[in-house]
Order: structure tokens, then sequence, then C-alpha cells
């Protein structure tokens, strides 16, 4: 009987660990919102990380330690953050801007576990509105592609873009 159950226990691990082999070694997560705003006035929010703390979801640590350094905005700004472990250590950095239509950071998280990926905020004119899509792309290694089995972080994070994306569109049609 014990016997039978380790054999079990060890071909679910196999399979997940087979399955997990399956999975694509590169991701990308996105979403867009429409904004009754101008370009103009929505990329200010998005190419000053100073800006970021008024919309950003991941803001909500109140002792989280918060460095600002490089540039004042765009290019060459840095961020970089300590909080509990929702919120985790990490650096983000402008890479490059285009204004006012995109802007590009380059997102390192040390803890709670590692991930180096890029993020990308496109903003389009569309009628009388504006689309603004929040991307995160990046290498998903064997260890993240396991984990994704159990949890559907494409989900947990794009929620937390749409709430992100919801406070943008709440302060730039004020």
């Amino acid at each position: 009987m014990l016997t039978a159950a380790i054999v079990i226990v060890v071909l679910a691990i196999v399979a997940v660990l087979v399955y997990a082999a399956t999975r694509p070694d590169t991701f990308r997560i996105q979403r867009t919102i429409a904004i009754k705003s101008p370009p103009e006035k929505i990329f200010p929010l998005l190419d000053d990380l100073h800006a970021h703390s008024s919309w950003s979801p991941f803001e909500k640590d109140p002792n989280m330690k918060r460095t600002h350094s490089g540039a004042p905005k765009g290019t060459g700004a840095v961020y970089e953050w300590e909080g509990n472990r929702q919120v985790g250590k990490g650096r983000i950095a402008i890479v490059d801007t285009k204004p006012p239509s995109k802007v590009t950071l380059k997102l390192d998280m040390f803890t709670p576990f590692e991930a180096h990926n890029m993020v990308e905020f496109s903003v389009v004119p569309n009628g009388s509105a504006t689309d603004v899509t929040w991307a995160m792309s990046g290498h998903q290694p064997f260890m993240m592609k396991v984990m994704s089995t159990f949890i559907n972080c494409e989900k947990m994070v794009g929620t937390q873009f749409e709430e992100g994306l919801g406070k943008l569109k709440a302060i730039a049609e004020r």
C-alpha cells in the first residue's frame, strides 16, 4: 500500500515536471484601458517614476523604503524599493522613452523571488480617447514554469495591471 502511494506521488511529480518543461521559455502579460484624455496628459504620469506612486497597485506597504535616483524623469530615472513580503525588494529603471507614445522600463526583482523583466507602457490615440497598454515580458525559468502550473501568474499580475490602469484613468480624466 505504501509503495503504491509513493509510486503515485512520484508519477504526479514527474507529470508536473514534464508538463512544465513544455511551457514557453518566455512570457508576456498585458492589459489595455481606454482613457478619455490626450496622450500628452497621460504620458507624464508614466514617464516620471515619482508619479507612479499615485496610481501604481504595488504601493500598498506604508512602511516600504523608497529611493529615487538618476534622472528626475525619462530615460535614466531609477526607483528602488524594499517592503513587506507582498511588495518585496526591487528596482525599476526607465531605459527608453518616446514622448508621448511609449515608456520602456527594466524591472529587476530580488525578493520574494528573483526576476529580470521588461515593462512597456504604450500610449495610442483612439478617437476621443487614448488606449494605454501596460505590458511585461521576460524569460520564464524552469521553476517559474513549475509554479505556473499551480498559480495563474497571468491572471494574478494582469489583475494588478488592471487595478493600476483604473487608478491611472481616474487621475488622467480629472
